[in-house]
């Protein structure tokens, strides 16, 4: 069977996009929360003011302490955007198409079971969704986790989409309701 190499790679791909998960727990999240904290601390401390009417002990504050309290939670927001931008890209990124290509890879692999075209035009979508996704998809995993930059530019992303139209002609040609011996 032709696809059966995109179920197991799709099966293999799938555990390290959705390890993604934890790695993004146990080394960005440390970072994210202590700057959540921090965060939430200056804009307490400002949301207090503000309620005070800007006194502090019954004392009206002078500008430079307001101006203070302000730049300290600007400084506390813009610390907890930067700790949440490795996170964001890696969801953004490797992990969410990871798991989608990896998915992809699964359903083609299957659907190919089901497909009677000619064995090489079988060949051709089915290396076509593994290597767009590993130039999509797994150039994004390589940067994020190991700083390693493919510039495939879009290479991946229009081989999947390639694949997607070659797998939809194939179907139309030779979908079968039962699989069919390569």
């Amino acid at each position: 069977m032709i696809g059966k190499k995109n179920v197991v790679f799709g099966f293999i791909y799938l555990v390290f996009t959705a390890a993604l998960g934890p790695y993004m727990i146990t080394t960005h999240f440390p970072d994210v929360g202590a700057a959540q904290l921090e965060k939430q601390t200056a804009l307490s401390r400002l949301q207090e003011l503000k309620t005070n009417q800007y006194e502090e002990n019954l004392e009206p504050l002078s500008a430079d302490k307001i101006s203070r309290a302000n730049t300290d939670g600007i400084l506390a927001i813009n610390k907890m955007n930067n700790a949440s931008a490795p996170v964001d890209s890696i969801k953004a990124g490797p992990h969410a198409h990871g798991n989608l290509e990896a998915l992809l890879n699964i359903a083609v692999g299957i659907a190919l079971g089901f497909i009677a075209v000619g064995s090489l035009f079988k060949q051709i979508i089915s290396w076509t969704f593994i290597a767009g996704a590993l130039l999509h998809s797994g150039g994004l995993y390589l940067n994020s986790i190991f700083g390693i930059g493919l510039l495939v530019g879009p290479i991946g992303p229009i081989l999947v989409l390639v694949g997607l139209l070659l797998a939809g002609i194939a179907a139309w040609m030779g979908w079968q309701s039962e699989p069919v011996k390569d």
